[in-house]
């Protein structure tokens, strides 16, 4: 990913966006929203050999493939919450935006929750109960 494109990308919509706000509106939603598409196709295609590398360092350490599912759903979520919550509140309904923030918070929960219950069995079997 390079940062100048993504730089020039997010000048360029913005610029464009200031300049159609006074004669149409209806415009700037869709120069940001194909500004956001674009930069976010290009985060996704950076990020591939990330996670490919994070998932051959877990591989080496011998984490179970459960835990880092749960690590990239969860970072994935967060990331899809993120992007979700700035185009409401891009469009002015910080109301939404404060409820899909909460959906996102509900949703990590739940995926990781079968990891906290794996930590409570491992704690009250140490404990010894």
């Amino acid at each position: 990913m390079d940062m100048m494109t993504v730089t020039g990308l997010a000048v360029v919509a913005v610029a464009l966006g200031t300049m159609l706000k006074q004669k149409s509106p209806e415009y700037t939603l869709f120069i940001s929203l194909t500004a956001g598409i674009l930069i976010l196709g290009m985060i996704v295609a950076a990020a591939v050999p990330l996670f490919e590398r994070m998932q051959a360092l877990f591989a080496q350490t011998g984490a179970k493939a459960e835990y880092v599912q749960v690590l990239f759903k969860s970072l994935g979520l967060c990331f899809i919450t993120q992007i979700a919550c700035d185009a409401c509140r891009d469009l002015g309904e910080s109301a939404i935006a404060s409820k899909v923030e909460a959906a996102g918070k509900i949703s990590v929960l739940l995926i990781s929750l079968p990891l906290f219950e794996q930590i409570l069995n491992i704690a009250s079997g140490l404990i010894g109960q």
